[in-house]
């Protein structure tokens, strides 16, 4: 599938690089902008599948870019918001990801180098789903204060619903801890008991776990 996307990067050299990377896979690069104002008019003008916006543009180099991708979620519901950064930056994890996980993603910089998975990641969001660097969900996991059904979860159902915050898919979730899908179909259901999530909720219970586990 043919992905429209707009970039919103203030670094030239790697704007150019992640325009280069998205089209090599495929995908259409409507626009590459390089502040937040331009980045909100090129959607407006592109309506694309997915943006990919650095969270500090110009002119502060603060949080022009996330403002931006808030703007998007708001004003454009179908458009998926894959933020990068290059810190860890969790009050802005928690802004993006408010009241609803999906068609967003956050990522670390670093990340990008690792081709095949920000190109999985991409496709994820543009599709709806969610993508989470591992790196902000340890942080995320750590700075957590709730004592609710999350803290109800063994070690190992608290590692499956990280993995589901990545992003993974049962199958990858199977893959990284090398175990069945069986096996992580029945830690799946557990966690989702022990959340409170019904099963009338299906297509939202594993949005919804991750939106449980991250809030704090």
């Amino acid at each position: 599938m043919t992905v429209k996307v707009v970039i919103a990067e203030d670094a030239v050299l790697f704007r150019a690089g992640l325009t280069r990377l998205i089209e090599d896979h495929g995908h259409r690069v409507c626009a590459a902008v390089g502040d937040g104002d331009a980045l909100l008019a090129a959607v407006a003008e592109h309506r694309p599948d997915v943006v990919v916006a650095d969270i500090r543009m110009p002119p502060t180099h603060t949080d022009e870019g996330l403002r931006a991708a808030l703007e998007i979620r708001r004003t454009h519901p179908g458009t998926g918001v894959l933020v990068l950064s290059q810190y860890i930056e969790t009050k802005y994890t928690a802004r993006l990801l408010a009241g609803n996980a999906a068609g967003a993603g956050y990522l670390l910089k670093e990340r990008v180098a690792d081709v095949a998975e920000f190109a999985d990641a991409l496709a994820r969001v543009a599709a709806g789903g969610t993508a989470l660097d591992p790196e902000v969900v340890g942080q995320l996991l750590r700075v957590s204060r709730r004592a609710d059904g999350v803290a109800a979860l063994t070690g190992r159902e608290r590692h499956v619903l990280a993995l589901m915050a990545e992003g993974r898919s049962n199958a990858g979730i199977a893959g990284a801890l090398v175990v069945t899908g069986g096996t992580v179909e029945k830690h799946v259901a557990s966690i989702f008991d022990k959340l409170g999530l019904p099963p009338g909720e299906a297509d939202n219970r594993r949005v919804l776990a991750v939106l449980r586990y991250l809030s704090g």
